[in-house]
């Protein structure tokens, strides 16, 4: 199936290396073209310059960009040259609402669509691990789903269209909470002077052992937030959470915090680092307060 590759942005760049490791590239377009020049030369695809080249080369055409207009934008633009029978799955983070206008403006060309939001970060993107929610028809998913394994450890359907972002959106809401709490426990533990290395190693083999401590634990009590996933871009993923929750009147306060702390840390210029960068916050409140009690 000749597939073609939208978005080369920090995960986009190596989903699309597993796609063309596999031979199954055909096209690549990204805004920035210089990205696209480089991949392309090392896999010997073909560079487009606008993403309607890509649906002209390809019958399967992968998006991962930024945010819903981004989507909306780069589906229209498809759209003008999309063959009938072929398919788009997105593979960004954006709300139902936009997967569900997405797939109409997709119908009208005789083309499916299918949204398969990802989680696993970067680290993820480049091993193939990821975790992919889909939604859309589960008929057309298996049809691309070969491709799709690719990038994907799992892949798991999940219903209409819409369903995969509603289930990424229970990600994110829950990695709040996970960042919450983890940064939180070790600016209190690093507060009491213990052996913060020896912490993680003991906790992560309890209970409270999970993915976040396991990746981010030792690098954030260190002082290192390279991104693996931008503190800016959950924030902006927080905000389609929380509209989302607003439209069925549903309060989601651990998002709310954390919607207000990565808008603190974006003020200070820390948008662009690791989501574990909260860890700054946390530990500048536990040293603040204990410099009052004293």
């Amino acid at each position: 199936m000749k597939t073609g590759f939208i978005g080369l942005g920090g995960m986009g760049q190596w989903m699309a290396r597993r796609v063309a490791a596999r031979g199954l590239l055909t096209a690549v377009y990204n805004r920035t073209a210089s990205k696209a020049v480089d991949l392309a030369q090392e896999f010997k695809v073909k560079v487009c310059l606008r993403p309607e080249e890509v649906a002209e080369q390809a019958e399967l055409i992968l998006l991962c960009v930024s945010a819903d207009q981004d989507v909306l934008e780069m589906v229209d633009a498809v759209s003008r040259t999309v063959k009938p029978g072929s398919v788009v799955v997105d593979m960004s983070t954006v709300s139902s609402e936009t997967a569900r206008t997405a797939a109409a403006l997709l119908a009208v060309k005789q083309a499916s669509f299918l949204d398969a939001p990802v989680s696993g970060g970067v680290e993820g993107a480049k091993s193939g691990a990821l975790s992919m929610m889909v939604g859309g028809d589960e008929i057309v998913l298996d049809r691309v789903r070969p491709v799709l394994s690719s990038m994907a450890a799992r892949i798991t359907y999940m219903g209409a269209t819409g369903a995969g972002q509603s289930t990424k959106a229970v990600n994110q809401i829950m990695c709040a909470g996970i960042n919450q709490a983890v940064t939180e426990a070790l600016a209190f533990g690093q507060a009491q002077g213990l052996p913060m290395a020896k912490v993680i190693e003991v906790v992560s083999a309890g209970a409270a052992g999970n993915w976040f401590l396991d990746r981010r634990g030792n690098t954030m009590i260190n002082g290192t937030f390279a991104p693996g996933f931008k503190l800016a871009l959950h924030h902006k993923d927080l905000l389609i959470c929380r509209a989302m929750a607003q439209s069925i009147n549903i309060p989601l306060p651990v998002a709310e915090l954390t919607i207000a702390d990565y808008e603190n840390l974006m003020t200070a210029d820390f948008g662009e680092e690791d989501i574990s960068a909260l860890f700054r916050l946390k530990h500048k409140t536990v040293m603040d307060e204990g410099q009052d009690e004293r």
